[in-house]
């Protein structure tokens, strides 16, 4: 491979950054406005414009949805100069939309990035989650046991008692069985509303959100995303797709996937090493949101090498026009 078409995370990543940073300051003046479409139109456009000044071949894997369903950013659309590595390309402008539109905390902009053929191309359909963070016995807990029993399972890895294990769990009405069985166990459960990426995410850093583990039913493309920033961050996750008809059943054989009823590790949704970046929109746990003063925006972006297991902080300061 020559060094033009090398994956040369270190040298793209600042690249990558500036992408997340620019899709956030676009949705900047749309937060808490009542229109989720406008916010997230606004950061597509500015996230697809700052990709195509990157020296990359890129494709994207996991993007706005099939081409029939989103101008741009749509899954299999290609990125960047055309000069460089070939790399796949996940993303979500706008992770939590209807947090920006009601200026809800944890709304992000989150992209990751690989060499070509590294991310599961996850179809647009619904994953089974299950994340813990770094540090932890291998497999200690798993998608096949009880809710419960995963509580028990990672309250006796950690040498704690359940009661100080806090799950993570999107509130839907499909989760209420869930949690009507974890809380039987005596842990602490934090309903978020949107944003299961930033809510895998807590997990690895649970020294700071309070979060030990996320299980339960999202996207999958957000699931290859989470698990693209927890290979950076150390942690592990599990996903199955699950499918609630023929269509869903048919995106996923479009997508190459035949075992239906696979369950992917972190490192099998994401195999070879990666680099992501996520900006705060809204005030979170993660990151802070964009801050306004007279004549300035300020945004935060972590940026995270899998190769290195950097994990980088980022302010930037620009002029609001």
């Amino acid at each position: 491979m020559s060094d033009a078409t090398e994956f040369r995370d270190r040298a793209l990543s600042l690249g990558l950054a500036r992408v997340a940073e620019q899709a956030a300051l676009a949705s900047a003046k749309l937060i808490g406005r009542g229109d989720e479409k406008a916010a997230d139109q606004a950061a597509v456009n500015a996230m697809r414009t700052q990709l195509n000044l990157l020296d990359i071949a890129g494709v994207v894997v996991i993007g706005e949805g099939e081409r029939d369903e989103a101008p741009m950013l749509y899954i299999g659309e290609e990125v960047g100069s055309g000069n460089g590595p070939a790399v796949d390309i996940a993303l979500d402008p706008l992770e939590g939309t209807t947090l920006t539109a009601k200026d809800m905390p944890n709304a992000l902009t989150v992209i990751a990035m690989g060499p070509r053929g590294s991310m599961l191309h996850a179809p647009d359909v619904y994953m089974e989650k299950l994340a813990v963070g770094p540090g932890l016995p291998e497999n200690v807990v798993s998608l096949t046991m009880e809710p419960a029993t995963r509580v028990m399972a990672l309250a006796a890895a950690k040498n704690c008692m359940p009661e100080n294990i806090t799950v993570c769990v999107l509130e839907r009405p499909r989760h209420e069985a869930m949690i009507a069985e974890l809380r039987t166990t005596g842990c602490a459960i934090r309903l978020i509303t949107d944003g299961d990426v930033a809510g895998v995410i807590h997990c690895a850093e649970s020294d700071t959100t309070g979060i030990d583990m996320y299980m339960g039913l999202g996207g999958a493309p957000e699931g290859v995303l989470a698990a693209a920033a927890l290979k950076c961050m150390g942690g592990q996750m599990w996903g199955r797709l699950t499918f609630r008809n023929d269509d869903e059943r048919g995106r996923a054989a479009k997508a190459g996937i035949t075992d239906l009823d696979r369950i992917y590790s972190r490192d099998e949704m994401v195999t070879q090493d990666v680099i992501f970046a996520a900006t705060g929109v809204t005030d979170g746990s993660i990151l802070a949101g964009i801050k306004r003063e007279p004549g300035f925006l300020t945004t935060e972006t972590i940026l995270m090498r899998s190769k290195t297991g950097s994990v980088r902080r980022m302010t930037y300061r620009a002029p609001s026009h």
